[in-house]
């Protein structure tokens, strides 16, 4: 891997990392301001059970496509670092398939909550993307221009 792209990987790393561990904050403080704010109306009481345990579901898929993400990033900073028990051939070096967000549930969520999930959503779909690029083969220049004039033909 030439040094620049290392570079550029390694940045993109560490300010995917800084995003991942703010919007980690912002989520726990936001699922706990809402089950407090469910306890304060006496959401249990009044028979909206189904309410609280949705919230609770979503937090914890929530939380886990976070530290799904959160782990990737810190393995793939150990990779870049030349730590020798990171690897690519490691499962924690594979972002997996994402937690889904049941957004029928969703629907009685206040909007900060909602946008929460769904920045976790299009972070965890960023990180895909991002490694389905890191994992493709390299073109080199004369295939892109060979390409090129094979098309014109």
């Amino acid at each position: 891997m030439m040094a620049q792209g290392r570079s550029v990987q390694r940045a993109q790393v560490e300010n995917l990392y800084v995003e991942a561990m703010l919007l980690a904050d912002e989520a726990h403080a936001a699922f706990a301001a809402e089950r407090e704010r469910g306890v304060a109306r006496g959401s249990v009481l009044n028979g909206d059970a189904l309410a609280q345990i949705a919230l609770a579901c979503e937090s914890l898929k929530t939380t886990t496509r976070l530290m799904h993400i959160i782990a990737w990033l810190l393995h793939r900073r150990a990779m870049l670092a030349g730590d020798p028990g990171a690897s690519a051939n490691d499962s924690a070096a594979r972002i997996g398939e994402p937690v889904a967000v049941d957004w029928d549930l969703c629907a009685g969520f206040d909007e900060p909550l909602r946008r929460i999930i769904a920045a976790s959503e299009r972070l965890f779909e960023r990180i895909a993307l991002l490694e389905a690029g890191w994992d493709a083969p390299a073109v080199a220049p004369v295939q892109q221009m060979l390409a090129r004039l094979e098309a014109r033909l």
